[in-house]
């Protein structure tokens, strides 16, 4: 069977949405057909995303996490249900991708009603409940990590990394720290000096109120002038941050958030970060060494495992939320400066995870199943 049309569903958060866009964006170019089922509280803005890149995405109906309403759930997983039934009647799919998330439910179910063949990817290194559950229907899930739960998983498991957008990915292979530096200088009329060390406080998407808390402090500890600060607060968090900073001797850029993130990755030495995966995944492909504090209220505490999968590798470590303190952010960046050597085979050992081909992989693999229908 040649493999030319798939339905992806996907949707909840951009953990899932956007490798599930990126994945359809490669089908694309591929010059496959290829349409996104969206569900979840975003699905209306995530739907705009994917017509901006010209892919097809279907809105499915409401439906609140079970937890919070299981009746208004169940509602939602049978006109969800009934819609992605109407979608593969009209579509004529070969094959069904789930990208993780109680949202991909419907579109599983219609997907095993019609006896589609249906393939899963997880972007943790703890695959999440729905996954477990579903991959009983799966012919196979593919992993953007090795799984420590793998056991709990019912069909075979392959590893194929996360897929992460083209743009990052191109810009990973090209661009160099003085040019992205160069770049943030001309978009934010900044002055900061690529012959410095420099360090990235990337909270996630929202930011992290404990970074913006312990990192101004910690680095005015150090009374160093030789380094420089790249300090994304996440929304609404950005006054007080800067407030932080009024003292410092240090050059900084402080913003709340920026759509640039490939010269905020490239221009960087050294990330404090959280430990999503599409974050971990961006940081093996630019090959940088980082402090990792997991989300604390992270669903199973699935972003530890994503944090202990890249410190196994010594390509970073890894902090509890409480343990990030000024004391122990100055310690940590003594060290970074006293040890440069240490911290960039970090950064080597990070680029060895990465799996720039995360995408391509991925349907190479569902292709050789399909070849067996």
């Amino acid at each position: 069977m040649k493999f030319e049309r798939m339905l992806i569903t996907c949707g909840g958060t951009g953990g899932h949405f956007y490798p599930g866009l990126t994945i359809a964006r490669v089908m694309k170019k591929q010059g496959r057909d290829v349409r996104l089922l969206l569900a979840g509280s975003n699905a209306a803005a995530q739907c705009e995303i994917a017509r901006s890149f010209g892919i097809e995405s279907v809105e499915l109906p409401a439906m609140p996490a079970p937890r919070k309403s299981p009746l208004r759930f169940l509602a939602g997983v049978l006109k969800g249900y009934k819609a992605c039934r109407r979608e593969i009647r009209n579509f004529h799919p070969q094959a069904m991708l789930g990208m993780g998330s109680f949202t991909s439910l419907p579109a599983i179910l219609a997907a095993k009603r019609s006896r589609l063949p249906l393939f899963l990817h997880d972007g943790n290194a703890k695959a999440g409940k729905a996954n477990r559950i579903l991959s009983r229907y799966a012919h196979f899930l593919a992993g953007a990590f090795p799984l420590v739960n793998a056991d709990q998983i019912k069909c075979p498991v392959y590893i194929t990394g996360m897929p992460v957008r083209p743009e990052l990915t191109e810009a990973a292979k090209r661009l160099t720290k003085a040019e992205s530096i160069a770049r943030l200088n001309e978009l934010y009329s900044s002055d900061l000096d690529p012959v410095l060390p420099t360090l990235l406080v990337f909270g996630g998407s929202q930011g992290a109120a404990v970074f913006n808390a312990a990192l101004p402090e910690g680095l005015l500890q150090l009374e160093r002038s030789d380094i420089q600060v790249l300090h994304l607060t996440g929304k609404g968090k950005l006054q007080s941050t800067l407030d932080s900073y009024k003292d410092a001797p240090f050059k900084r850029l402080v913003i709340e958030t920026s759509e640039q993130m490939a010269f905020f990755w490239s221009a960087a030495d050294i990330v404090f970060s959280r430990s999503g995966g599409s974050s971990i995944a961006e940081l093996a492909l630019f090959g940088k060494p980082a402090v990792l504090v997991p989300y604390p209220f992270a669903a199973e505490d699935h972003q530890r495992s994503n944090a202990e999968c890249f410190s196994c590798a010594n390509a970073g470590v890894v902090l509890d939320n409480y343990e990030l303190s000024p004391d122990h952010c100055r310690e940590i960046l003594q060290d970074f400066l006293a040890s440069p050597a240490s911290w960039e085979e970090r950064g080597k050992n990070a680029q060895a995870l990465a799996r720039p081909t995360a995408a391509e992989d991925l349907l190479e693999k569902i292709e050789a199943s399909l070849s067996g229908f």
